[in-house]
């Protein structure tokens, strides 16, 4: 049986190179504040793979995406095992965009602190009054560089962003620029208003992409999973206040209220964690996580 080792772990991910696809795993691992904790969540994994594999299948018409299958008979032999069993996904080959695609529809997290400062998020301007949580009128599109484990992304200008990709892919810049802010907020309009259709509101989100062998724009990466979103519960949502959450923002909280922490959470933070993320997976698919 032919051995593989992955070709880039990631916070939580790990990648292998099958030759001419490749297969994403998402391991139980979890960050925050760009760190990755001590303690392992079970059964994480697995839920993102599904989530994205769900959401991948769901907007298949607005973009086409990388997944090509999550079922382990699909891989080489050396998957075919519990350890990547639910929490794999064999993935089309793309030169990936040095763009995090970030798009807001309430208004909370940094963005709040940002705007109470000074009326803006990202350098965009908004109207006076919001609350925070607050819906915002249109979703605003606040890219960011992807930066290294260890080190924060960085919150760019749509203007900084074509001028990155024309860098790096001289002539198609702007294009390049354009159709990934289109993408990510047609995905995000779609996808939110099912959401809240089924009790969650996506308050904002990040999707990456990157190009296929004819340049084509793609959607890559994970989609619309807890650790790449704030998901709210629609049920007692009201602005003016923080909002409890589907995703890691009780871990990040956890941590906040315990800077001694080293990073290791108590059992009972982890529990709650990984029942949010169930709860937040059987709403969106009908399905259950086992």
């Amino acid at each position: 049986m032919e051995q593989f080792t992955p070709i880039k772990e990631g916070k939580v991910r790990e990648v292998y190179d099958i030759g001419d696809s490749l297969i994403i795993v998402a391991t139980d691992r979890i960050s925050a504040f760009d760190v990755i904790l001590k303690n392992q969540i079970r059964k994480k994994g697995t839920i993102l793979t599904q989530m994205s594999k769900f959401w991948f299948n769901f907007t298949k018409d607005v973009i086409p995406n990388h997944m090509i299958s999550v079922n382990v008979k699909d891989m080489p032999e050396f998957f075919q095992n519990d350890d990547f069993n639910g929490n794999s996904m064999m993935c089309r080959k793309l030169e990936m965009l040095p763009i995090e695609c970030i798009v807001r529809g309430y208004i909370t997290g940094s963005g709040w602190v940002s705007y109470q400062k000074d009326g803006t998020i990202c350098g965009i301007k908004l109207p006076e009054g919001l609350k925070e949580s607050e819906k915002l009128p249109e979703p605003i599109y606040t890219p960011s560089t992807k930066a290294e484990i260890g080190l924060h992304d960085e919150n760019i200008s749509y203007e900084k962003s074509i001028e990155i990709l024309e860098a790096k892919f001289p002539g198609k810049g702007e294009e390049y620029a354009r159709k990934i802010k289109d993408a990510t907020i047609a995905l995000y309009k779609k996808c939110a208003d099912y959401a809240l259709s089924k009790g969650i509101i996506i308050a904002d989100t990040k999707f990456e992409f990157g190009l296929d062998e004819d340049g084509n724009v793609v959607l890559g990466d994970e989609m619309l999973t807890p650790d790449s979103s704030r998901f709210w519960p629609l049920e007692g949502y009201e602005a003016g206040k923080s909002q409890p959450s589907f995703d890691k923002q009780f871990v990040r909280d956890w941590l906040k209220a315990n800077p001694d922490s080293d990073y290791l959470l108590p059992d009972e933070v982890v529990n709650k964690t990984v029942d949010k993320y169930k709860e937040a997976f059987a709403l969106l698919t009908g399905l259950y996580a086992q």
